[in-house]
């Protein structure tokens, strides 16, 4: 657990970090790796989250209710955030230098990656079931573990561009960046340590899954259909999309 920990959090702070070295007027990387990013959310949520979910409760139809609520969880957010969850960048001409943080659109990424970080319980903490399913993720965690990461990326560059052209001070945007960071392992340390018999017990971690599966889907449906908006053919974005998709296949035989 304490790798899944260490993973997310230093993977937003070094992604982060290396805003201070990228090109403040190209984006283009940022738009392949939202691809590749985009392909592999999308994958892992459609063969990994939604049939585990769906295999650990004995209704399986209430499931579609909680990706439901999730997909437009996500939505609500994105009016705070303002899409940086999936690499949008607004900068205003008026907000320039003004000196204030954008504490809703801080607030919205951080109640985003918490959810996130929720569903990563650890095999063997799982949610016992007659059918003998001993956690909704399985082996599947680490696949899960990697689509969060790869999708905090683009996730923390965005808002590290948004906080330093509000502050203008790389240290102080970075220190709102560690509140990002801290999201999504406390996340997991809230299910794994606070809440983890009701997540025994109940269908909560059913929920927690649909929810997420939800905003997964929100995502990676939005960056994909963003980085072709013209429907033109762009060969490098489709080579990411695809590698994205057969890296989160090959997962199933890791």
């Amino acid at each position: 657990m304490i790798i899944a920990i260490l993973i997310l959090f230093f993977t937003v702070l070094f992604a982060g970090w290396l805003v201070r070295f990228l090109p403040k007027d190209n984006q283009y990387f940022l738009k392949i790796l939202l691809a590749f990013s985009g392909a592999y959310l999308f994958t892992i949520t459609i063969i990994h989250i939604l049939p585990d979910v769906l295999l650990s409760t004995d209704d399986p139809h209430q499931v579609g209710y909680y990706v439901l609520a999730g997909f437009f969880l996500q939505l609500l957010l994105e009016l705070f955030s303002e899409g940086i969850e999936h690499g949008h960048v607004h900068k205003h001409a008026h907000d320039q230098n003004s000196g204030f943080v954008p504490f809703m659109l801080l607030f919205s990424l951080i109640m985003h990656s918490f959810l996130e970080g929720s569903i990563l319980v650890e095999n063997g903490h799982g949610h016992g079931h007659d059918h003998g399913h001993a956690s909704y993720l399985g082996n599947n965690f680490y696949s899960v573990l990697a689509g969060i990461a790869i999708h905090h990326i683009p996730a923390a560059v965005a808002l590290m561009s948004v906080l330093m052209f509000r502050l203008n001070n790389f240290k102080k945007a970075f220190g709102y960046l560690f509140l990002f960071a801290i999201a999504s392992p406390l996340g997991i340390l809230f299910s794994n340590y606070i809440i983890l018999e009701e997540l025994k017990s109940t269908n909560l971690f059913m929920i927690l899954s649909g929810l997420v599966a939800g905003n997964f889907l929100h995502i990676s449906t939005t960056i994909l259909f963003e980085t072709s908006p013209d429907h033109r053919f762009h060969k490098n974005k489709i080579i990411a999309t695809i590698a994205g998709t057969l890296i989160a296949l090959a997962s199933d035989f890791l």
